[in-house]
């Protein structure tokens, strides 16, 4: 890594070897999927998603560190998920890129019959989770390449009916995902529709990039940072958030900056400021 703290180029030769990408990847076309992996000092990203990756960063010296809080989150909403509230089945949009303490491996930690069906558009995503994302035998765990923006599809695709029971409860993780659409393009709705589709007792888990917290200059460098690389973020208020669960009942502590969601240990050590908030909530 050089003396600046970025990540060295020569790390990431492999991942630009045209011999083992899918053909319909554009490697030249930053994506989300991507660009977290590369946040989180993954390897499988390309040049367009580190150049983004990097505004960000010189926007947000903490984004790093938000993308490890991210997943953090992730393994506690989906221990309480498993072990307190008892769900068994999770449908993971926008799940990203494998990495380590994804939805199917805390949950079948907890729960080993837990069955969970993951959902993602990037081609590169389907590579890894078909070679990685292994489940324990008493479960299951699928992979959908599908598009959020096309909830149908996603309900009625077989691999997801074939895996989860639809007439039981169900968590919806929407981690890192809605803050990529513009309220013209009705995340609002589509989280609707999705929960619509699940019964009595199911959950939702969301986190969304919010600039609550931040000067409003340099909101306006990561944004345009994602702009400049293809990727529109929309950060959130709390009462935005809120109103994806309109209709459902909120887990304590409600709708908070994500660190402080239930955190491991009791209160949050936060040195570097709160980008995102978290929420659960019940179907009822």
């Amino acid at each position: 890594m050089p003396q600046d703290g970025s990540p060295d180029e020569t790390v990431f030769a492999s991942a630009e070897d045209p011999d083992w990408l899918p053909p319909e990847i554009n490697t030249g076309v930053a994506h989300s999927a991507r660009v977290y992996n590369y946040l989180l000092g993954g390897k499988d990203n390309f040049k367009a998603d580190r150049e983004v990756g990097n505004g960000l960063i010189a926007a947000i010296p903490s984004a790093p560190v938000q993308a490890r809080e991210n997943r953090a989150f992730l393994g506690r909403a989906v221990r309480y998920l498993a072990g307190q509230a008892g769900i068994r089945q999770f449908l993971d949009i926008g799940t990203g890129i494998p990495a380590v303490g994804n939805t199917h491996e805390v949950a079948q930690a907890a729960a080993p019959d837990s069955r969970i069906v993951y959902v993602d558009n990037d081609p590169i995503v389907l590579t890894h989770a078909r070679a990685l994302m292994t489940s324990d035998p008493a479960g299951a765990s699928v992979f959908i390449q599908a598009d959020f923006r096309e909830p149908g599809k996603i309900l009625a695709a077989p691999e997801l009916r074939q895996t989860l029971d639809l007439g039981k409860p169900v968590a919806l993780m929407l981690i890192a995902i809605l803050h990529f659409f513009t309220d013209g393009e009705n995340p609002q709705g589509i989280v609707s529709e999705l929960v619509d589709a699940l019964p009595s007792g199911s959950y939702l888990t969301i986190t969304n990039l919010t600039a609550d917290f931040m000067d409003p200059a340099q909101a306006a460098q990561a944004t345009e940072a994602g702009q400049q690389g293809g990727i529109t973020y929309v950060p959130r208020s709390q009462a935005e958030v809120a109103a994806f669960f309109r209709g459902l009942d909120l887990v304590d502590p409600g709708v908070v900056p994500m660190q402080a969601w239930r955190p491991d240990g009791g209160a949050p050590a936060d040195p570097h400021g709160p980008t995102s908030y978290a929420a659960v909530g019940r179907k009822p």
